[in-house]
């Protein structure tokens, strides 16, 4: 992954959560990108699906609430869409045509962005009203934006060990990792990824969308060595937080 310039002309880039796993990027060369956009989701802002220009959506695995409402946005907008190739193709068979298929360690250049896939541990099964079709792996996103900028969205995972190695290949200085615990890392586990990844900032994710989500960033903290506690940024859903901030 290549390292771009940042140059004064461009805006800061800004990242919103929308609740659970959804994000929403407004990059420094004024592009929108939303990544796992369930944004019907209990924590959801209610403006949330207003979304009238939209470039990119990036889909982690196949879980409902993560595809979310994917497909209806890319139709109205004609945003791309780029998932795991078996992903990519369910969308295209359920007529999204810019659905694009990639894999993991793969990069895939989007006017000024890169966009890598690492690893995730999970599972990917899509849900239908009539079966569970094969969604290939569970995935995460390594994304730097045209400022240079490297945002590290870890998807539905528990913590492992090449971790470290995304650290040592991407660099990436925001991760997004998930914390509410049952289905993903809780917080504890968070913490140990946190230590492998070394990040300047911790956003949590994938918590209190339900009561057995528990995991808080209150609670990420109290696992972290002192020299990472104040890496923790907690998002309300909707404000945005600004980088550089």
């Amino acid at each position: 992954m290549a390292t771009r310039r940042f140059t004064e002309r461009q805006a800061p880039l800004r990242i919103t959560w929308l609740g659970h796993s959804a994000f929403r990027f407004d990059t420094p060369g004024g592009k929108t990108v939303l990544i796992d956009p369930w944004l019907d989701n209990p924590k959801a802002p209610p403006n949330a699906k207003t979304i009238d220009t939209l470039d990119l959506i990036l889909i982690t695995h196949g879980h409902r609430d993560h595809l979310g409402s994917a497909a209806e946005l890319a139709r109205k907008t004609g945003a791309k869409i780029i998932a795991i190739h078996e992903v990519a193709l369910y969308f295209k068979r359920n007529g999204v045509d810019t659905a694009e298929g990639m894999n993991k360690s793969g990069t895939v250049a989007f006017d000024g962005l890169l966009i890598t896939m690492v690893d995730a541990r999970h599972s990917s099964g899509i849900e239908t009203e009539q079966d569970v079709l094969a969604g290939a792996d569970p995935a995460g996103f390594v994304i730097q934006f045209e400022n240079g900028t490297k945002v590290y969205h870890a998807g539905d995972t528990g913590v492992f060990m090449d971790m470290k190695l995304i650290a040592d290949l991407y660099k990436p200085e925001v991760v997004l990792l998930p914390i509410g615990g049952l289905f993903t890392m809780g917080p504890r586990e968070a913490a140990r990824a946190v230590e492998l990844l070394n990040p300047k900032t911790v956003i949590g994710m994938h918590y209190g969308t339900f009561p057995a989500l528990s995991g808080t960033p209150a609670e990420l903290r109290k696992f972290l060595p002192a020299k990472h506690k104040k890496k923790v940024r907690v998002l309300e859903p909707g404000i945005p937080f600004t980088l550089p901030a």
